[in-house]
């Protein structure tokens, strides 16, 4: 007879190494933010993936690094969180590189791990099968990994595979969650999350870090479409022009990629009305990290 497993993954890695494309392209819509710049994911994320014969619950968690202020020790304690309580750990990395100082740390912490890793040896994609190949066989020599997979996220390559390698460790369970539940977090944040994450794109190194979305309100109209009020919380006032742009162009056209990717997860015209305000220093403010829904505080 056919048992139904269900259980708990962690998704972790340094920042940077795809772990938010990933878990996008696993559980088939856009929840977690997607950026090139590292330390992207501020928060642990839960994201579910239904299938007929298995439901995993994906833990996306912000890139391992050591913090510098009150918003990265909470983003590392949402790391360190999510390794307790899990059936198996999904360990990242970047195919392009050699592993660095960031790989041999969270090696090391995975030594006081008690429950399997798998490693998704990501961005296959960008180079020959060939020059894979010694990457993973030097993360084989430093570990005692439960499976290791090959894959592209971006490409969506060998998605199967790697599903395959985490069932295998998942015990039998039931549904934790209803079918059609992708994720836990509530809309209003993740909407905040999509306008964060064209601020990050269109502002590139100008303002690493130093942006947050904070959604003042959201209101169904008579017509069916969505009112939805935004501000974009920078730490400086000279931010503040930048993402502005000469004559609000640059504010314009974040609006406008945000507005896309939201009336996308509404299923519904969105009219969004965007704002730049500046909270200095809030990464270091716990009240500013309440409101924006970083504290980690339940």
């Amino acid at each position: 007879m056919n048992t139904y497993q269900s259980g708990f993954a962690a998704v972790i890695g340094r920042p940077n190494v795809g772990k938010s494309t990933l878990i996008n392209a696993l559980v088939g819509q856009k929840i977690a933010i997607m950026s090139d710049k590292p330390q992207t994911t501020r928060s642990r994320i839960l994201c579910i993936l239904t299938q007929e014969d298995a439901q995993i619950i994906f833990l996306d968690t912000p890139g391992v690094h050591k913090p510098k202020h009150k918003l990265g020790g909470h983003m590392a304690k949402a790391t360190e969180g999510a390794l307790h309580g899990v059936d198996v750990v999904v360990f990242v990395v970047d195919a392009t590189e050699k592993p660095g100082a960031g790989e041999r740390y969270i090696l090391k912490r995975l030594e006081n791990v008690r429950v399997p890793v798998v490693l998704a040896v990501n961005k296959i994609d960008l180079l020959p099968r060939a020059r894979t190949l010694p990457i993973i066989a030097d993360y084989a020599r430093r570990y005692d990994f439960a499976g290791i997979v090959p894959i592209s996220a971006r490409e969506e390559e060998n998605l199967a595979g790697l599903l395959s390698e985490i069932k295998k460790h998942l015990p039998e369970g039931p549904r934790y969650y209803p079918e059609d539940m992708v994720t836990d977090q509530p809309k209003r944040l993740i909407i905040a999350e999509l306008v964060r994450e064209k601020a990050l794109e269109l502002t590139r190194d100008e303002i690493p870090h130093a942006v947050a979305v904070d959604i003042e309100e959201i209101a169904a109209r008579p017509k069916g479409d969505v009112y939805v009020r935004a501000a974009i919380y920078v730490e400086r006032e000279s931010q503040k022009g930048i993402v502005i742009g000469a004559h609000g162009a640059l504010l314009r056209t974040i609006g406008a990629r945000a507005r896309a990717d939201i009336e996308t997860l509404l299923g519904a015209k969105v009219y969004l009305d965007l704002w730049v305000k500046t909270r200095k220093d809030w990464r270091n403010r716990e009240s500013a990290l309440r409101q924006f829904g970083l504290s980690g505080d339940d």
